[in-house]
């Protein structure tokens, strides 16, 4: 058996074995620089770069308002988790190639052995995985570069950007939004907070100095992971006490995702009634956010730890330096507040959707619940088609929206998952590439009825096989 200290040699044997990519088959358009264009340069986006490459569809390019790798994403940014949320052995970015897979990269580091002994993928661990994915593969992501605006045109999309600072247009045919849990929306922001500078209080989407919080007494805002997770930090940085708020009585702890985590139901979930899905999606609104057990495990480990169950804030108010806090008929006082209260979802409030946001078929405008499964921030949902593409809310007023392909968690209702998610990987970047396959291949039809109906030259030559034809025998004359 042969041997090498190269850790990347099976990865290059099964690239080797697979081919060479396709060659592009999307004909040129005069005045179109890129035939797709994927807003975010992470996990997510990389894949898809890999995904259109195989599928020989060229003039693809990734974009990533991010100064760099390591700014792109959240695994080195904003999430605070020591592991994944997700089990190790989730298909993902590999597109079922094995050698490709964090298994296969971390095995080849620190062997099977080691893989064996995590129960969950460490979060540097993944960002670390990524990274080697893109450069193995040469996927190449232009950092420092902000989608700013989309102008739809004849055919076509002007999308107006921001590079280095620089304004910048350039044309594109299909856009993809890889770009996370903001990406059709934002963070929220509790009401309670409103009047509050933002000095004395972060979102968990923000960059927090930790350090800052040495010595201080933190309040945290919510009961999903990212809450716990930040509050693991701060208690980690020193802080002197930190208080976490949960409106219900208890935690949430049923993790609904998990109970249609399985072939049948993750692969035929898009073609389910609309109904089902709403029925489902409420479901797992009304049942919360289960924190992670290890998140929860994280933050109770220090003594100065504190969980409120039943405590909704009625009000936050400045008090000198610090927030006075009612909660119940209690009043807190902190040093410093962290939201972890997760995001909304509003194709309204993106500024780069502000061109046509308003013809975006939401969830609202397709179904309506029976009055007791009715939930408002659930119908600002986009509906989404089957290769994740906006639809128009009144048919013929924005053919275009079909090229806005959208793989982020506003897919939530129509998919039945956080799209964007590993979990989401397996089946979503294929149906959306097979889409985008489909819409460019017809588009330029008549190119390709010409190429695969015109005259085409012949392998060789009759005289290639012209001495094995077959001669009748010529028979002697008789007299």
């Amino acid at each position: 058996m042969k041997t090498t200290t190269d850790p990347d040699f099976a990865a290059r044997e099964a690239l080797r074995l697979l081919g060479p990519d396709p060659e592009n088959w999307v004909p040129d358009r005069p005045g179109i620089d890129h035939n797709v264009t994927i807003i975010g340069g992470s996990g997510s986006g990389s894949t898809f770069v890999f995904a259109l490459r195989r599928a020989g569809i060229g003039r693809v390019t990734g974009i990533d308002a991010a100064d760099d790798e390591a700014h792109a994403g959240v695994w080195l940014t904003r999430a605070r988790m020591k592991t994944l949320r997700t089990p190790k052995n989730l298909p993902g970015p590999e597109l079922g190639i094995p050698e490709l897979s964090f298994q296969a990269w971390y095995e080849a580091r620190h062997g099977a052995a080691a893989y064996a002994q995590i129960d969950r993928i460490g979060r540097v661990a993944w960002a670390e995985y990524l990274s080697w994915y893109r450069q193995f593969l040469g996927i190449q992501v232009r950092y420092r570069t902000k989608l700013v605006r989309i102008q739809p045109d004849a055919g076509f999309f002007r999308l107006h950007l921001e590079v280095n600072g620089v304004p910048q247009v350039e044309t594109t045919r299909k856009i993809i939004f890889a770009n996370g849990v903001a990406g059709t929306g934002g963070p929220y922001i509790p009401p309670v907070l409103a009047d509050l500078p933002r000095t004395l209080y972060a979102h968990t989407a923000d960059a927090i100095d930790f350090e800052a919080l040495r010595g201080k007494t933190v309040a945290v805002l919510g009961a999903a992971a990212s809450a716990f997770d930040a509050a693991g930090v701060a208690l980690e940085s020193g802080a002197k006490a930190v208080h976490l708020f949960v409106r219900r009585s208890e935690l949430a702890s049923l993790s609904l995702l998990r109970v249609r985590d399985y072939p049948g139901a993750y692969d035929n979930y898009p073609q389910l009634p609309d109904a089902v899905r709403w029925f489902q999606a409420w479901r797992f609104h009304q049942a919360g956010t289960a924190p992670p057990p290890n998140s929860i495990k994280r933050a109770i480990a220090f003594p100065n730890f504190h969980i409120h169950l039943s405590a909704p804030w009625k009000s936050a108010r400045k008090m000198g330096d610090r927030i006075a806090i009612q909660v119940n008929d209690d009043v807190f006082e902190f040093d410093f507040a962290i939201a972890g209260t997760g995001y909304f979802v509003d194709p309204t409030k993106r500024p780069e959707l502000a061109d046509f946001a308003q013809h975006i078929a939401l969830w609202r405008d397709r179904y309506e619940p029976p009055e007791d499964l009715r939930d408002d921030n659930l119908g600002m949902h986009p509906y989404l088609g089957s290769a994740h593409e906006y639809q128009e809310k009144v048919p013929g007023t924005a053919p275009y929206l079909k090229d806005i392909h959208v793989f982020n968690p506003a897919g939530l209702v129509s998919f039945g998952l956080p799209v964007g998610d590993i979990h989401s990987i397996r089946r979503d970047v294929p149906a959306i590439v097979s889409g985008i396959s489909h819409d460019l291949f017809f588009k330029d039809w008549a190119h390709h009825e010409a190429r695969i109906t015109g005259d085409i030259a012949p392998d060789f030559e009759n005289s290639l096989y012209a001495a094995a034809v077959w001669k009748q025998p010529i028979k002697a004359a008789t007299r």
